[in-house]
């Protein structure tokens, strides 16, 4: 069932909006709206049983076996999920200036150190995710490493038929 279908006009929850109104000032007049919108009119109660529903319906790893690769789901725990949610780590945008992500960015450091101390590596990143861009990092990595110890002629890898062919980097 859409939300759409459970709608009455007049339902209404409650106001949930800001004290201060936004300021509509700089925003161009062909921008900005001269109708309402198109949206359910649903009490909060029917709006939060209505996508709880339908979260239930979800496949997850949290409610059901889920035997496929590590490409796919992944399992976060809530602990971590919880501290990713807090708005230091949540709002900081990609292009704001560097001054303003300083503890963001010792987070990021303090990690890559505590992963180098389990590990025993000299150095870790963690810039690649997952998929083809992960696939080439750790491809670059085995390169280099061969490298390093003057054996340029391994050039070539075997990967199995059951590999992702969407991967470019094997």
């Amino acid at each position: 069932m859409l939300i759409f279908e459970l709608s009455q006009p007049g339902r209404r929850s409650g106001h949930q909006a800001p004290s201060q109104a936004a300021d509509c000032d700089d925003i161009p007049a062909e921008l900005l709206r001269t109708s309402a919108p198109c949206l359910p009119e649903v009490s909060e109660l029917d709006a939060v049983r209505h996508y709880t529903r339908l979260s239930q319906r979800n496949f997850s790893i949290d409610t059901h076996f889920y035997p496929l690769g590590s490409c796919t789901m992944k399992y976060n725990p809530r602990a971590c999920n919880s501290l990713a949610m807090l708005p230091q780590f949540l709002a900081r945008h990609p292009l704001a200036p560097e001054a303003s992500g300083q503890g963001f960015l010792a987070c990021l450091h303090e990690l890559q150190e505590i992963l180098k101390d389990v590990t025993g590596m000299a150095g870790v990143s963690l810039t690649p995710m997952a998929g083809a861009q992960g696939e080439f990092a750790g491809v670059a990595m085995i390169r280099a490493y061969h490298e390093a110890r003057g054996d340029a002629a391994r050039s070539e890898i075997i990967v199995p038929d059951a590999a992702h062919g969407t991967n470019p980097a094997t």
